[in-house]
């Protein structure tokens, strides 16, 4: 059998082993830059929707993965990588994969493919990381000639060709998105013609609020937008088309992921782009920002800048939806018509937001400073908030920080459904769709503040549980495997965590792994004769350790396991420092070996062995378990074994 070939059987058993310990789902999480490449396509950025992406997916489902979490996938900027400012509603033209736009039959040859092996040989370095600003600039010189190239045989296609099929297709795209369309072309256009990258600059005030007007400016807002799109229309054109493109490939890649069996997850970040800060900057309280406060994830907070929705807009007279549920409904019903479910980022954003004073020149005091948006009724530092308190002063807890989850101390229904505004049109969205409310993930770590808690429970919502934080000494605390529901969704670390095997190794040099030793023996051997010895083979057997965290995942209550691209690969680099600014951050990428890799680190039992995992997990099941899964588990422990064979 070739490297990295796995077993006839492997599959088979696997899915059978998920079903056995009521798994349903096995997700892999990985963001789109971090897709690996073939040789001919590499312009030192991934894209899922490459020919490399393609085969990295095919790779993880005959792993056993039933989904893909992929990050936000809107436009971000040359200066910032990070997907959590991307754009809402623009999908990142920098996932366009230019090889396919070389193929005559289904692109119409828009790009030579000379032109995009010259970009691929220009790219800067060998190491296998994400190479943000050239390909940025590359993707974007690429795309541009991909444009010209359109035009000027859009004026020659035959009927019936490959260019006469996309002229059509792009003419309906643009008639169907133009709304958002408009308003993100624009914003590039204003910033060329103001010579200012940041609309806030822009010497016009006029410009600064073009889809803002005040009472009785709308007409004239109204003209100078006519105006500017007909000045700009070229470029509004060009703008259309590059998403064109990339809605359209990323169509094609949900076709791909359906027929599969991998279901695609979205990711609703919390926060805005500047572009849509701009945009829709009608819809925000212009005297406050939302951050993250104090936490045991976070124990300074993080001021992130991100504005915050105006509650007096949420509703319109007489209780019907209001500008802002209606930009929330539109939102999320595109992101629904483009995934098969939603992480919904910082879900505490959406309930509860954490708020703090805009124009201070100490972001990171005044975030901590902060308060809760609709639990701030009588703050003497915060006397604007009390208009928009859904709590009195009696059912706060002045006992604890106003950042705790019990600031809140009781609600009734009336205050819950008032506190799940956003949230219920995310599920009206979603019902509306034909998804199942199980479809949402919500990242709650560390904190559920009680208001959240109400707003899940009614929806029979789970929280994350990182079980690399978990605090052994803590039978309560929140990331402990044995306090996972069923709803729950559970991983080892995320994409803001250190890869397991990094902290593998940091727990032996700090003479932590014992006490990991022992309380995964306790959770993964339920009789108390062997459990010593089992615990002595988890601290001598470094990889032994780990698969076991991982079976720790498996044997838990939760049946939504989520597992970071480094965690499975057994890589030990970071993928992102929260709260800082770093250009490794974001630029972790899968190797493009990653095959023959990952079969030399399971020989070395280094990357997650998931067949070992779950037999470990099954016989956590105790006696009858393992007597109802003797054959399953056999299976398992020989599939793990021909992996670490080779």
């Amino acid at each position: 059998m070739p490297r990295g070939t796995l077993p006839e059987d492997y599959r088979r058993h696997v899915t059978a082993a998920l079903a056995a310990l009521n798994v349903r789902n096995l997700v892999l999480s990985i963001h789109d830059p971090s897709f690996p490449s073939t040789p001919g396509e590499d312009l030192g950025r991934g894209s899922p929707y490459s020919e490399g992406g393609l085969r990295f997916l095919e790779f993880t489902r005959e792993l056993g993965f039933n989904g893909i979490q992929l990050g936000p996938q809107g436009q971000t900027s040359e200066d910032n990588p990070s997907p959590y400012d991307g754009t809402l509603f623009s999908r990142n033209v920098l996932n366009v994969a230019l090889a396919s736009l070389t193929h005559e039959e289904s692109w119409g040859g828009l790009l030579r493919p000379e032109r995009v092996q010259a970009l691929v040989a220009a790219r800067p370095g060998s190491e296998p990381r994400v190479k943000h600003r050239y390909a940025f600039r590359a993707q974007n010189e690429a795309l541009d000639e991909a444009w010209e190239a359109f035009r000027h045989k859009r004026a020659q296609a035959a009927p019936g060709s490959a260019i006469s099929w996309l002229a059509e297709h792009f003419d309906t795209f643009r008639r169907e998105h133009h709304g958002w369309l408009e308003r993100d072309a624009l914003y590039d256009a204003l910033c060329t013609e103001h010579g200012r990258p940041y609309w806030k600059e822009w010497s016009s005030e006029w410009d600064r609020r073009l889809w803002s007007p005040r009472p009785g400016e709308e007409a004239a807002f109204t003209t100078r937008r006519q105006v500017l799109l007909a000045k700009y229309a070229g470029q509004v054109e060009a703008y259309a088309f590059r998403q064109f493109l990339v809605h359209s490939q990323h169509a094609a890649l949900r076709e791909r992921t359906a027929a599969w069996g991998l279901k695609l997850f979205g990711d609703l970040q919390i926060g805005f782009s500047p572009r849509d800060a701009w945009a829709y900057q009608g819809l925000f309280v212009g005297s406050y920002l939302m951050g993250a406060p104090p936490s045991r994830t976070n124990p300074e907070g993080q001021p992130w800048n991100y504005p915050v929705l105006d509650p007096e807009q949420y509703h319109a007279p007489r209780g019907a939806a209001g500008p802002v549920l209606h930009f929330m409904g539109s939102r999320v019903n595109k992101m629904l018509s483009e995934y098969d479910g939603l992480r919904i980022d910082h879900p505490h954003g959406l309930v509860c937001p954490w708020v703090y004073r805009s124009g201070e020149l100490n972001a990171l005091q005044a975030v901590q400073n902060g308060a809760r948006l609709f639990a701030s009724p009588d703050l003497p530092d915060h006397p604007q908030l009390a208009r928009w308190a859904i709590v009195p002063p009696e059912q706060l807890d002045r006992s604890v920080p106003r950042y705790a989850d019990g600031w809140v101390r009781e609600l009734n229904p009336m205050q819950v459904r008032r506190y799940s505004a956003l949230f219920d049109a995310i599920i009206a969205a979603a019902r509306a769709h034909g998804r199942q409310v199980s479809d949402l993930l919500c990242e709650v770590l560390s904190t559920m503040p009680h208001p959240l808690r109400r707003v899940m429970e009614q929806y029979g919502l789970g929280r994350f549980r990182v079980t690399q934080k978990a605090d052994l000494t803590n039978p309560k605390d929140v990331y402990r495997s044995e306090n996972a529901v069923p709803q729950d969704w559970i991983m080892v670390g995320n994409h803001d965590t250190k890869p397991i095997w990094a902290l593998a190794d940091r727990w032996r040099q700090a003479g932590e792994a014992r006490a990991q030793a022992e309380y995964l023996a306790w959770r993964l051997h339920p009789e108390e004769e062997g459990r010593e010895d089992f615990a002595r083979r988890l601290v001598e057997e470094p990889g032994m350790l780990v698969q076991a965290k991982f079976a720790d995942l498996f044997a838990s209550r939760a049946e939504n396991v989520m597992v970071f691209f480094p965690d499975l690969l057994g890589m030990k680099e970071t993928y992102n420092a929260p709260g800082t600014v770093s250009e490794e951050n974001w630029s972790l990428r899968v190797p493009n070996d990653y095959r023959s890799g990952y079969a030399e680190k399971l020989e070395r039992d280094e990357a997650l062995n998931l067949p070992k995992a779950l037999a470990l997990a099954l016989r956590a099941g105790g006696e009858e378990a393992r007597a109802r899964h003797r054959g399953l588990i056999a299976a398992l422990e020989r599939l793990a074994a021909e992996l670490q064979l080779g």
